[in-house]
């Protein structure tokens, strides 16, 4: 899983034993860089070196990385196609001949730029997440005062995760085996099925890490990783 993947890379890559604040600069420095220079340029840039360093120097397989890549790639690209078919009024370069739908020059610059720049965005968090583990980010957030009840929903967050994906693995193993994907409606009412029952599993979770808290004497404060 996604997931496990990549909390075991966080602690075994070749950059883990870098100070975890540079990491989180240099992160967050990229991440502004992109967003505030308006040139798709510089986000290529942002995203090809941080691919470079992810795979020569911190070893990061290139299995896991096309993986990674491949959701924000996928969220970019859809809402990008959106972006270039419906906003925009500039001069019109393409006409669709279907209800009128055109694409307008600022439209597509537009496109361009928000989709290398969501990319480079990605990459840069990326980065950090690849080669951190949430310990040690969580241990420097407190460090420069980040609100406490933010790192506490964000720690909950992460273990949630971890919870959700095993059980949607558990959940679409057992339809697999009873044939639930065979053939477009059986995948769609197993795909129902599965977001359903993952509601209810998710509320069922979340009271019995509570419970788990509360018997372990939680008082509103977890204890985090002291370097």
């Amino acid at each position: 899983m996604m997931g496990l993947e990549i909390d075991y890379i966080a602690h075994e890559n070749n950059l883990k034993d870098i100070n975890p604040n540079v990491k989180i600069i240099i992160s967050f420095f990229l991440m502004i860089l992109a967003i505030l220079i308006n040139l798709p340029i510089v986000s290529i840039l942002i995203t090809v070196a941080i691919a470079i360093i992810l795979l020569t120097v911190a070893k990061v397989p290139l299995r896991f990385y096309l993986k990674f890549i491949s959701i924000p790639f996928g969220f970019s690209l859809i809402t990008c196609i959106f972006l270039v078919f419906f906003f925009g009024t500039g001069p019109v370069i393409f006409d669709t001949g279907f209800f009128n739908i055109v694409v307008r020059s600022d439209a597509l610059e537009l496109g361009i730029t928000t989709f290398f720049r969501t990319l480079a965005c990605f990459s840069s968090l990326g980065f950090l997440s690849s080669t951190t583990p949430i310990a040690e980010i969580v241990h420097s957030l407190s460090i420069i005062k980040i609100p406490q009840i933010c790192i506490e929903i964000a720690l909950l967050m992460y273990n949630s995760v971890f919870i959700f994906l095993d059980q949607i693995e558990v959940m679409t193993n057992a339809q697999k085996t009873r044939l639930g994907y065979y053939g477009f409606n059986n995948s769609y009412r197993s795909f129902g099925l599965l977001i359903s029952n993952l509601f209810f599993k998710s509320l069922e979770k979340g009271e019995q890490l509570q419970q788990a808290l509360d018997s372990r004497g939680y008082t509103g404060s977890i204890p985090k990783y002291s370097a």
